[in-house]
């Protein structure tokens, strides 16, 4: 098994979670979050004073899914978050050593 942890754009998460949807990943977590990558949070004028808008907001993705399932997921991610601009994000895929279900004790791939 494995853990996939993709940070996209918050305006595409709709999108990139319907298309999961259509490839039948029926569960993830996810958290809004702030980075600072290549593409830099702009400061703004206000009454002429500089504001720092801060860190750049994002969606982070984390799912866990099966070996075969993993090309499907990364290609689905790649292809529905893609912009082609600075700040598209990261696919980051780490290996799941066991897995447990709490409500009924399954695990390993059972309690995906």
């Amino acid at each position: 098994m494995k853990k996939v942890e993709a940070i996209i754009r918050t305006s595409k998460f709709e999108e990139v979670h319907a298309e999961l949807a259509k490839i039948g990943i029926g569960f993830m977590t996810y958290s809004e979050v702030k980075g600072i990558g290549t593409e830099h949070a702009a400061k703004q004028q206000y009454r002429g004073t500089s504001y720092d808008m801060g860190f750049i907001p994002r969606t982070r993705l984390e799912i866990i899914v099966t070996d075969e399932t993993l090309d499907d997921l990364i290609n689905c991610i790649l292809k529905t978050a893609y912009t082609g601009n600075v700040g598209d994000g990261k696919i980051i895929v780490s290996e799941v050593q066991e897995l447990y279900r709490i409500r009924s004790k399954e695990k390993g791939k059972e309690a995906l």
